[in-house]
């Protein structure tokens, strides 16, 4: 794929009212903007203590852009990657909906993404950020994007229906390192835990979807950290460490882990 048509062109967006932001962020020229996470002075801790300077990172489900611009400001060449209102998000397909109740959900993820871009390229401009940009389905990222020394997936893992496929799919673009940071339950992580004490290796997942209720209907599962940590092994990523760290949602403290995982030498 040509690189003119790889890399997505940046727009000028300039009404905060029309973004959403993933994170909450100090904005040039527009001042402080709310979002759900609040990952402000512990952005390392999140990423994993990786090193980033003169990396090429890419970044799977940039959201609006926050690690983005903070992987940049720490030396990194980034190449955000994500959805735009062209595809589709993994919504949970509950018989119990109806078409149209379902087409309506939809509908409603691909103004949310829009939004999502926007507050994006706000901050993208105002930051003068140099950070490429392709959307696309994390299950066909495309070789055109060339090698990379570490790929990130920030609270990504819980709403894809395949997290084996785009691991897979970052995986084999990446030299050097993965991370993947994601929730996971504390009954779950507790269970996990004693699993490796005892030197079971039981990776554990849990399905989130609920056909009784209809919801969560965006997101697929909870992975433990060692769940995460025999995949990326599997993908040739075969040495790895786990972290744990509190971080503020929608200002209450929510406990997720952090998976740094290495290609084997």
């Amino acid at each position: 794929m040509a690189e003119h048509t790889l890399y997505a062109q940046p727009r000028v967006v300039t009404d905060v009212s029309d973004c959403y932001f993933y994170h909450t962020m100090d904005v040039p020229g527009y001042g402080r903007v709310e979002g759900p996470w609040d990952l402000r002075g512990k952005e390392a801790q999140y990423l994993g203590g990786v090193a980033l300077k003169g990396k090429r990172v890419l970044e799977l489900g940039t959201a609006s852009g926050y690690l983005c611009f903070y992987m940049e400001g720490q030396g990194a060449q980034v190449v955000a990657y994500d959805l735009s209102p062209d595809q589709e998000w993994d919504m949970v397909p509950y018989s119990r909906l109806s078409d149209a109740q379902y087409r309506t959900m939809v509908n409603a993820r691909k103004e949310h993404i829009r939004r999502l871009n926007n507050g994006f390229w706000l901050a993208h401009r105002a930051n003068q950020s140099q950070a490429k940009v392709v959307y696309g389905s994390v299950y066909e990222v495309p070789d055109g994007i060339g090698e990379v020394d570490v790929s990130v997936f920030g609270s990504l893992v819980i709403h894809l229906r395949d997290p084996l496929l785009a691991l897979q799919k970052a995986a084999r673009l990446t030299r050097e390192t993965v991370v993947v940071t994601d929730f996971c339950p504390s009954l779950l992580r507790f269970f996990d835990r004693v699993a490796r004490s005892l030197g079971r290796g039981l990776p554990l997942i849990a399905f989130t979807p609920n056909y009784m209720t209809c919801e969560p209907t965006e997101a697929w599962w909870f992975p433990a950290p060692s769940f995460v940590g025999r995949v990326l092994g599997m993908l040739g990523f075969e040495s790895s460490r786990i972290s744990y760290s509190t971080y503020q949602c929608q200002r209450k403290g929510r406990k997720l882990f952090t998976v740094v995982a290495y290609r084997a030498r």
